[in-house]
């Protein structure tokens, strides 16, 4: 005997199935472009990203062991949680310094915020870490 799945099971899963999608995409995706030593310096490497971060997600609070440049590629919304929402345009860029704490914004909207990051930073550390 063929159990067939009732219509309440099927929206159950279903509601799951699209549950767990948005939460997927509710995560920081970088896409590491290219990585290499520093010429002249074995010490440091310098590695490239693509940072996507989506309508509700969050870019937590972080620093890098070395120098970024960055460059906003497509804006959007970002908001510093107790702050009114601030707009990070196209062509939005800058430096953020060694051990020095930044990000820490969700991306509020309908837009996907795409940041292309540029990091010289010291070889075998971790390419950034949590901050407080």
């Amino acid at each position: 005997m063929t159990r067939r799945p009732s219509a309440g099971r099927c929206l159950i899963v279903a509601g799951a199935l699209v549950f767990a999608g948005a939460a997927a995409a509710q995560e920081v995706k970088r896409t590491e472009l290219g990585r290499q030593p520093v010429s002249g310096d074995e010490s440091r490497e310098i590695v490239m990203q693509l940072v996507e971060i989506p309508p509700g997600a969050t870019s937590r609070r972080h620093f890098h062991n070395g120098e970024e440049a960055y460059y906003v590629l497509e804006g959007g919304l970002a908001q510093v949680p107790g702050q009114a929402p601030k707009e990070r345009p196209a062509g939005e860029r800058g430096i953020n310094r060694r051990g020095v704490p930044h990000a820490g914004y969700t991306v509020v909207g309908d837009r996907t915020v795409k940041i292309l990051s540029v990091y010289v930073v010291d070889k075998g550390k971790p390419l950034q870490e949590a901050a407080e």
